[in-house]
């Protein structure tokens, strides 16, 4: 997948989460410059049926503003959901191409994403987070030495926001992507 996406990979992400109405949700997904942004729709603890709701409300606003959508998950109900890609550290295949992107938090992580042939991963927490409170954190000098060696594009996440854009590309990230920093004021 790497050849197909390459060139083509998102440099802004939004992050779906539970905390974050799905007015909030919606409106930050609208925002997300055309063609170049991506929505990674997690909702691991919604229900079946409104987790696909809530997917599908989000998948039309990718579709008209040219947006990537992964769905966490298998690459089956990926492919099954209509998304363009997958998030997750299963080895499912699907019948069509889907880019995939896994959660990286050390070096191990780094080198099994490669090995299981993601096209991204995102790297987290760079910073402390909402989400996660009281988590351990990478910062600066940590994420720009697991970003060095990586051999796949680097998102970067956890308390990022847009005033850090310039920041990143000094420590290797090709991206970023937020919850708060995305939907706070929607």
């Amino acid at each position: 997948m790497r050849a197909r996406y390459a060139k083509n990979l998102p440099s802004i992400w939004l992050v779906t989460d539970e905390r974050v109405s799905t007015e909030a949700l919606l409106a930050s997904a609208a925002r997300l410059p055309k063609g170049q942004g991506g929505i990674l729709f997690r909702h691991y603890h919604t229900s079946v049926g409104a987790r696909r709701d809530l997917f599908h409300r989000l998948a039309q606003v990718a579709r008209r503003r040219g947006l990537m959508l992964l769905l966490a998950g298998s690459a089956r109900e990926a492919a099954a959901w209509g998304a363009n890609g997958w998030h997750g550290r299963g080895y499912w295949r699907a019948a069509r191409p889907l880019v995939r992107s896994m959660a990286v938090h050390n070096e191990r992580e780094l080198r099994a994403a490669e090995r299981a042939g993601v096209d991204l991963v995102f790297l987290s927490p760079l910073f402390a987070t909402r989400s996660h409170p009281g988590g351990r954190v990478l910062g600066r000098a940590a994420f720009a030495a697991l970003a060095r060696r990586a051999r796949v594009p680097i998102v970067a996440l956890g308390g990022v926001r847009a005033e850090h854009r310039l920041m990143l590309k000094g420590i290797g990230a090709s991206g970023w992507a937020a919850i708060d920093g995305l939907t706070e004021g929607s």
